[in-house]
Order: structure tokens, then sequence, then C-alpha cells
């Protein structure tokens, strides 16, 4: 678009569906990298993608030509059918329903993908549970606690 500047980081969190830990390591060697592929085929650029073996986290910037919730929805649905494709054995692999995403200044930016890449080591420490509530109450997100995680 002409005339169009942004600067759109999101960093998204989204889990496989009912954190069921699926994302193995020679699963995630492969998935994530094939999620960066995606985000660049939408427009955007895949900053960093980690996460343990039951959720994600990007840093990505997107593009001003799609919305937040078509670029995550097309990020879930391509790498989970990728997966189902690349790995027969993971039939039933599946993402959760819904997702956060959380705006970053570019202030911020480094600070996130060190978080990110320390993923492995956070969560020895903080279940998933208790860091995305984390995040909803850092930033302010209304929520009910019963549909949170379904």
């Amino acid at each position: 678009m002409a005339h169009t500047y942004t600067s759109l980081l999101s960093h998204i969190i989204f889990s496989t569906k009912d954190r069921v830990p699926m994302l193995d390591a020679e699963l995630k060697t492969r998935l994530f990298p094939y999620m960066g592929g995606i985000i660049r085929e939408l427009g955007g650029a895949g900053l960093s993608i980690n996460g343990p073996t039951d959720h994600v986290h990007l840093l990505a910037s997107l593009p001003a030509t799609i919305a937040l919730s078509d670029f995550v929805g097309k990020v879930k649905a391509n790498s989970s059918g990728w997966v189902h494709k690349t790995f027969p054995n993971q039939r039933e692999f599946k993402w959760q329903v819904g997702y956060g995403a959380f705006s970053v200044s570019v202030s911020q930016r480094d600070k996130v993908l060190t978080y990110i890449a320390d993923q492995e080591e956070h969560h020895r420490k903080v279940s998933f549970k208790e860091e995305f509530m984390g995040f909803l109450k850092k930033h302010g997100i209304a929520y009910d606690e019963r549909y949170v995680f379904d």
C-alpha cells in the first residue's frame, strides 16, 4: 500500500489443544521454521518462534494488509495441516481455538526476544496457565477464568 507505514510488533501466544504436550524436539525443529515461512508468505516477519511442549510464543512484525485474527488463524491452520501431512503419527495434533496477542513497542523488542528464547528455562519455574494469566493481568485485559483455557 502506498503511503502506509506501520510498526506492528505482536507477541502472540497459543497452546496445543487442551495443552497436550505434543511439541517434541523433532517437531519443533521443523515446525517453527515452517511457521516462519507462513508468516513471510502473509507479508510479515517472524522475529522469534519458540516454546515448550504445550504452547508457542511468536514475536512477529505484522503487515498492515491483514487483521490480527486472520493472521493468527492462517498461521495456526496452515501449520497444523503441515504437521498432519509431514508427521503421520501426529494426526491428533491441534492448536487451541483461541490465542493471546500483546502489542510490543520497539523499545521492548530485545527483551521479548530474550523472553521467547528462554522459554524452556522459564517453564521449569512457571506453568503455562500462570504465565498466560500473568500476561492478561499485566496488559489489563478483562477475562472470565472459566473460559480462558477452553
